[in-house]
C-alpha cells in the first residue's frame, strides 16, 4: 500500500464519513491534553492526523487527534482564548498498518 508522500511514520488511515476523505496517522511523540468535543476533562491525543498542506503558510501537515475504531476527536482550531478547538468525526475503513495491524 503507498502512503503520502508527507506522512511520517504511519501507522494506520480512515475515511472520514461525511466527506469521503482519506487520512493516516502516526503516534504523537507529545503529551498533548484537551478538552474533548463534548466537553468535561481532558483527554490526551496521542496521535496525529495527517491532513496534508505540509510547508504552506507555516503549516504542519498533521493535527492532534484520539483515532477510535469508529470516531476520531481532533483538534482543528483554537478559539480567541487560546483554548482548543475538538471536533468528532466518524469514520470508516478503519486499519493499522505493520506491527499495528489488528
Amino acid at each position: 500500500m503507498a502512503y503520502y508522500t508527507y506522512t511520517q511514520d504511519p501507522i494506520g488511515a480512515f475515511t472520514e464519513r461525511d466527506t469521503g476523505n482519506y487520512f493516516e496517522f502516526s503516534k504523537n511523540p507529545e503529551l498533548t491534553l484537551a478538552p474533548p468535543a463534548h466537553g468535561g476533562r481532558n483527554m490526551e491525543f496521542p496521535h496525529r492526523v495527517w491532513v496534508g498542506g505540509r510547508g504552506v503558510c507555516g503549516m504542519t501537515g498533521w493535527r492532534y487527534a484520539k483515532v477510535g475504531k469508529t470516531v476520531v476527536h481532533i483538534i482543528t482550531d483554537e478559539d480567541e482564548y487560546g483554548r482548543a478547538v475538538v471536533e468528532k468525526w466518524y469514520i470508516k475503513n478503519y486499519r493499522t498498518y505493520g506491527e499495528y495491524a489488528q
